[in-house]
């Protein structure tokens, strides 16, 4: 579904050096390392909103290097994105921020568009939060009217950046075990950006861990668990002693 082949990007010093890996179609990749290590810009990569330096990026077969800007605004219609701060508008009901996306970028029927926000908060067990406001939501719900906005274009790929960011751990999990339900229902190719390793790794089926603009490490989710590698092996198991 997704191809990286040798990207490289620097603003005045590396923030991407020859990145190679690849999604399946279906997977749920998992993309983990510290801070400023090039996660969100590698994602930017990935929808045309930022240019390489070099490489290439391939989605579905198309070659987004080769896109002209007409040409990538309609290309973007195939991402789905639930943002790390929630990005809802407070000045918008539960509904209308999940309308939001549908009605920004289709021309469809306000029946049609009722139907669809309906269904998705109640896929997200928010049935019946339409008429609230986010101020009046708690940090979970919040995060659920994302994932509702996020999956109401039925887009076949998905960005998850820090999903459970601020959460408790018990509604951290519940945020994670409803964003693979949702990704195996809807058969959609994931990438979830996340600092909160315990649980990423309950869900994905992939992890890739990038390193001061490196990426270091692309295999199964157990083998990343098991990997001899001192800088995955510190980060997967959070030793405080380690390269890192």
């Amino acid at each position: 579904m997704i191809e990286i082949r040798h990207i490289s990007k620097s603003f005045g010093h590396p923030v991407l050096t020859d990145v190679n890996f690849g999604v399946p179609a279906g997977c749920l990749y998992g993309l983990i390392g510290p801070g400023a290590s090039g996660k969100s810009v590698l994602l930017k990569m990935i929808t045309g909103l930022m240019r390489p330096d070099s490489g290439n990026v391939w989605v579905e077969g198309q070659d987004v290097q080769a896109m002209t800007e007409l040409e990538l605004a309609s290309f973007r219609l195939k991402f789905g994105m639930l943002f790390q701060n929630n990005a809802l508008f407070d000045f918008m009901t539960v509904a209308e921020n999940v309308a939001f996306p549908l009605r920004r970028m289709f021309d469809l029927p306000d029946g049609e568009i009722a139907e669809r926000v309906e269904e998705r908060l109640a896929a997200v067990s928010l049935g019946g939060f339409g008429e609230r406001v986010p101020p009046g939501l708690s940090g979970g719900q919040k995060k659920r009217v994302g994932v509702a906005r996020a999956t109401v274009t039925r887009a076949p790929i998905i960005f998850y950046d820090e999903p459970a960011a601020g959460l408790d751990p018990v509604t951290s999990q519940k945020i994670f075990d409803l964003l693979r339900a949702e990704q195996q229902r809807a058969k959609t190719t994931v990438i979830m950006v996340s600092s909160d390793i315990e649980r990423l790794l309950t869900v994905t089926d992939r992890i890739g861990m990038m390193h001061k603009s490196s990426l270091i490490f692309d295999s199964t989710t157990d083998e990343a668990r098991s990997s001899d590698n001192p800088y995955v092996k510190q980060f997967v198991h959070g030793h405080a002693e380690g390269p890192l």
